[in-house]
């Protein structure tokens, strides 16, 4: 069994990762008048998941690493519903990736806050 030497060696730390910067690309695709409203707000939540994961991995006692994985479900649940929001403004635009990545992600937050 690997050792995990870094918050960037967790599966799920990589993939949300992967998701923020889906989610980066995709909202490219929005409107300019979108810079400081649905773009801004799915960026920082997915960039939220991310910080998250990684601060959790550097605390250490079981219920301050349970405290910030569920901010980061909390933060995936907010970029969840922001998706839906999205697909209905935009529906031309291809969800995808993002929404694989975010299913994955939320898989395995709710794995480990389940212990």
């Amino acid at each position: 069994m690997a050792t995990t030497k870094s918050f960037k060696d967790l599966i799920v730390c990589q993939k949300a990762r992967d998701l923020a910067v889906a989610v980066y690309k995709l909202t490219e695709n929005f409107p300019k008048s979108e810079l400081y409203g649905l773009t801004s707000q799915m960026r920082r939540a997915a960039i939220s998941v991310s910080s998250n994961i990684a601060e959790s991995y550097h605390r250490f006692h079981r219920k301050e690493k349970q405290q910030f994985l569920s901010v980061a479900f909390g933060s995936g649940s907010e970029l969840e519903s922001q998706i839906e929001i999205a697909k209905v403004l935009f529906s031309h635009l291809d969800y995808t990736e993002v929404e694989q990545l975010l299913e994955e992600v939320m898989k395995i937050l709710n794995n480990f806050l389940s212990k």
